[in-house]
């Protein structure tokens, strides 16, 4: 009896393993290949280092009054005042006699601005202030205030602007990425030196590519364009304005406009809040913009491609080229390559791709999701800059060691030489009042040889003139062609 329960026992045993094994295997098998599936989905979340509000954009507040309160006063009315140099007119010379018509005039450009803190930081467009003498703020309540210039930055067309006062109101920083295609929008700013105007609309595009910025390899000018673009109505004046969600959060910062009149014909553009964070942070912190590149050539995904590669659909960007040495060469990306995220962020677009990179400086990691043939690999990168390092740049600390007598000396690529059609030379790239200035340099002054002697290095030119007894002949040529020859007495 004993041995019949026993062998009934282990018939029951021998048979629950079988169905196990026959029928509920396979479906833990599944679950494991979905899970392995869903890492490569996802890439493992990290601390963000922006310091960005969490912008909900509810689509069932419609009611604008509230943003558009606590916005008006966060937005600013900026005059900059600009020296611009007048050739002699014909015409003009016969009334008012010889060169009459030549000289220096003062002008006046006008747009707008938002405070991004409560000691006085101010963000606004590069083009409101680019070479001004004197920049004044007026704010909200009528308060006329002079700001100084921290830093500008060509690259994305924004710059940071400081007034010496305390307790402002200020705008909060939103993730420009959480922002999607029919988000209610306000853009609020001075249009035709109309204060505080605010108008609304829907975010019509994400990642535009308008070719508004000026590209310039020479100086080292690298557009990064991916703008947001809406229906909002924005007219001249409103460059360097706040586009806020209907919760009253920074999500852009107003730029451009398409328009064949000059003014509003249904479309405006801004600059999106993650990239407008990460400069002024950089403008604050270092003086300079710490440019991120990843070193690749990049291409949209586009149905030829999509054919070529046999990829089953359009997204992600195609890797066309590597730099050599570059950040993607050294982590292991290859040439037809996709890549799909960027920190789970999608990119599918080149203007994308250059969104998410913008947000990060030289020496940060970075994780991407690239596709390789039918295989997806994660993938981590640590980006460098232009010149191939994870250097961050200090502008204090360079202005210390390329120095000299109120100029601030900058060396030239080989680009910019050839251009020039010079062999060697050292840019005036910054010039205050002291000794240079006063024998008639002016900014953007290429020094070529000091006493017929070629000048190589920035430490070569500072050293020979430091250590000049007697009076030395600076020789140059200034970016238009004009020749320059200067006699400084030490």
């Amino acid at each position: 009896m004993k041995n019949k329960l026993f062998l009934l026992l282990l018939g029951f045993i021998i048979g629950s393993i079988t169905f196990s094994v026959l029928f509920l295997k396979p479906e833990i098998i599944g679950k494991s290949s979905k899970i392995q599936e869903l890492e490569i989905e996802e890439i493992p979340k990290k601390e963000s280092s922006f310091a960005l509000t969490n912008n909900s954009n509810s689509t069932k507040n419609l009611d604008f009054t509230l943003a558009a309160e606590k916005t008006v006063n966060t937005v600013v009315h900026i005059k900059s005042e600009y020296i611009q140099n007048y050739q002699s007119d014909p015409m003009l010379d016969f009334f008012w006699g010889p060169n009459g018509s030549r000289g220096d005039r003062t002008q006046i450009a006008t747009g707008s601005g938002v405070i991004i803190s409560s000691d006085g930081y101010i963000v606004t467009n590069n083009h409101v202030i680019e070479d001004a003498s004197k920049i004044s703020v007026t704010l909200n309540d009528g308060r006329e205030l002079i700001a100084e210039c921290l830093g500008t930055d060509p690259n994305t067309d924004l710059a940071l602007l400081k007034v010496k006062q305390k307790n402002l109101v200020f705008a909060e920083f939103g993730n420009s990425d959480d922002v999607k295609l029919g988000d209610w929008v306000l853009a609020v700013g001075n249009p035709f030196n109309l204060t505080s105007t605010v108008t609304a609309g829907i975010v019509s595009a994400k990642a535009r590519n308008i070719n508004i910025l000026r590209r310039s390899s020479k100086e080292s000018i690298f557009p990064l364009e991916s703008f947001i673009q809406t229906d909002a109505a924005v007219n001249p004046g409103n460059s360097g304005g706040a586009l806020v969600n209907p919760d009253g959060v920074l999500i852009g910062i107003n730029t451009a406009i398409a328009s064949k009149t000059g003014s509003y014909s249904g479309y405006s553009f801004a600059i999106p809040s993650n990239i407008t964070l990460k400069v002024v942070n950089d403008l604050k912190n270092y003086g300079l913009v710490q440019r991120a590149f990843i070193g690749v050539i990049i291409e949209d995904v586009t149905q030829k491609v999509m054919d070529q590669f046999n990829l089953p659909n359009t997204n992600g960007v195609l890797v066309s080229g590597l730099s050599d040495g570059g950040a993607a060469y050294e982590a292991g990306i290859k040439v037809e390559d996709i890549i799909l995220k960027v920190e789970n962020i999608g990119v599918n677009g080149v203007t994308e791709l250059q969104e998410q990179i913008g947000k990060y400086k030289p020496g940060d990691k970075i994780t991407v999701i690239i596709q390789r043939k039918k295989e997806k690999k994660i993938i981590e990168v640590r980006l460098r800059n232009n010149k191939g390092t994870t250097e961050i740049i200090d502008k204090n600390k360079l202005e210390r060691e390329s120095s000299l007598y109120g100029a601030i000396f900058e060396e030239l690529n080989k680009e910019s030489l050839k251009y020039l059609n010079v062999n060697s030379g050292i840019k005036v790239v910054s010039l205050k009042k002291g000794e240079f200035r006063d024998i008639g340099i002016k900014q953007g002054f290429i020094i070529t040889h000091i006493d017929k002697s070629p000048v190589t290095t920035t430490n070569d030119l500072i050293t020979t003139i430091k250590n000049k007894k007697s009076s030395t002949l600076i020789e140059g040529i200034y970016p238009n062609g004009m020749k320059g020859y200067f006699v400084f007495d030490a």
